[in-house]
Parts: C-alpha cells; structure tokens; sequence
C-alpha cells in the first residue's frame, strides 16, 4: 500500500533496523520517479511540507533549521574568511540559503545530482528552494564526486550535504540498494575534496546517526585522520531524523583549526537579522559535546 494512503507517512530504512517513524498526512503533493530516486513531497498536520527521497525524508519545514543551520555554520564560523563555498548535494535549497546569509561569502558554487528536486523545491517549498535565488551562486546539476575531479576552482569551504549512501529499495524497507550518493562517503572522495581546498580549508559532511551508525563513524573518521591534520565530529538534534539525531564530519587543512570554538561569533541580534532559528555559538560549542558510549568508540580511533 501507498505510504500516503493510510494518512499517516511512515518511514521504514534498513539503514535504521527495527523501528519506524510516522508523520500524519494533511495533503499529498508530489510524488514522482526522477531519473536518480523516488521523489515525494506532502504537507503534514504538524510538521509543515515534508520532502521524502527513496523512502527517507529529507526535512520538514518545522525542524529542518536545526540541520541547515548547523552543517552550514559549524564550517563556516570556524573559518576564519570562508569567501568561496562549494556545496555538494544540497538540492532542496536549505544550505544554499543558509550560507547566503554569512557575511564573507563572496561566491558560491552548488553541485547537485538531481535536477528534478531542485526544480520541486523552487515550486512547491519556497521556503526552502528560495536559497536557489542568490546571485552569488552559479548552479550545476551532474554528479558531486566527477565535479571535483574535473574543477580547477579551490574553494575556502566545502559542504556535503548528502542523503543516505544506503537506501530502501522497496516500500517496507526490507532491502537494499546503492543510493545516488554512495559515492560520497569514501576515502576517495574525502581526498578529492581535500585537493579543491584553499589553503587552511575546511570541509563538512552530513555524518550519519551516532545511535545507529557508530561503527560506520568511526570508520569515516579514521580514514579522514590520515588525510586530514584535524578532525573532529559534532552532531545536532532534528526531530523528524533517525533517532531525532544526525552528525557532522568536519576536517580542516589547518593544523591550527578549532572546530570546537567558533571564529566568527553572532550575538541574538545577529541572529535576529540573519535571521537564525537554532544555530548560535554556545550550541555550536555544545554540539562536540558527546554522550559517553561515543567517546569511548571515539577514543579507539585517536
């Protein structure tokens, strides 16, 4: 049966063994086959629009601040004149209008796979494919991992916002298959980001569920350390994730770089005019903060 028939929209992922989440249903919008995934999006009772690929969603309009606002400020704030930014991924607009709002970006660069989300979310959540609009972003659509191989930019930071390397590949969840960013999340791709940064460079990518994914954490981790001077992990509670939780892998070329202080620092202000709904400096400082379960599995890779 259709997920959206019953009124309510439960998500079920191998990624995510043994339990499920649901959403109730207002109002089907979309749902289409793109080239690359299965494309949904649905107004919800409580939660406002929902985006859904393959049978994972990708945000709702109520919590997804606490994730656009924190892959794109952790890197971003912890640079010291992040001007130029490549985003992979990214397509419904939510890191696009986020790293529009920090005052020293001059330039930036978007990379996503699938056209076709990005054109639903300019058309049906403007207020998500509104960061589409900025002059200062050249837009491209094809594969993240080919674009840097074939760029001769550097960029002073890059972000990954990427979905699952994982996904369903039936609607019970039961199976499955290789996801369009499978290739995003190897040591291959790590140190290709790595060539297109600037000197001092920072990167940040979408880096699973520490509940759920330790393992998977550790082992990206490990292999950024022997790429990287300095990485570290954060992560940042969104309701209508995996556990109500998703982390973020962030490496530097800087020997020197503290992720876990904040260069630029905004005050409640600057948040009210950017404006900012979750991020500001002291959850930036508290989202290194880890539970001791993951220290411990942390510790063993130092």
């Amino acid at each position: 049966m259709d997920q959206q028939l019953t009124g309510w929209y439960t998500e079920r992922s191998p990624m995510w063994p043994g339990q499920a989440f649901s959403l109730q249903v207002e109002e089907s919008i979309l749902q289409k086959k793109t080239k690359f995934q299965k494309l949904e999006i649905f107004q919800s009772t409580h939660y406002g629009k929902v985006m859904v690929l393959d049978g994972a969603i990708q945000f709702s309009e109520k919590d997804e601040s606490s994730y656009q606002e924190m892959i794109t400020f952790l890197p971003l704030n912890s640079h010291p004149n992040p001007r130029r930014v490549l985003i992979i991924g990214g397509g419904d607009g939510g890191v696009a209008r986020e790293t529009m709002k920090h005052p020293l970006v001059e330039k930036v660069v978007q990379c996503e796979i699938d056209a076709e989300v990005i054109e639903a979310c300019k058309k049906y959540v403007p207020s998500m494919g509104c960061g589409f609009d900025n002059p200062k972003l050249t837009l491209l659509t094809g594969d993240g991992s080919e674009f840097l191989e074939k760029t001769e930019d550097k960029f002073d930071v890059i972000i990954t916002d990427a979905s699952d390397p994982v996904v369903a590949a039936d609607e019970g969840g039961s199976e499955t298959k290789d996801g369009p960013a499978v290739s995003l999340f190897n040591e291959d791709y790590y140190t290709r980001m790595k060539e297109k940064l600037a000197p001092g460079g920072i990167l940040c990518c979408q880096g699973e569920n520490m509940w759920l994914h330790a393992s998977l954490i550790c082992r990206l981790l490990k292999k950024c350390k022997s790429i990287f001077p300095v990485v570290d992990y954060a992560y940042t509670c969104t309701p209508t994730y995996p556990s109500g939780q998703i982390g973020f892998i962030l490496c530097s070329k800087n020997p020197e770089t503290n992720f876990k202080d904040p260069i630029t620092v905004w005050g409640e202000a600057d948040a009210d005019d950017l404006p900012l709904k979750y991020y500001n400096a002291d959850i930036h400082r508290a989202s290194f903060v880890m539970p001791s379960f993951m220290r411990k599995a942390l510790k063993q890779i130092e």
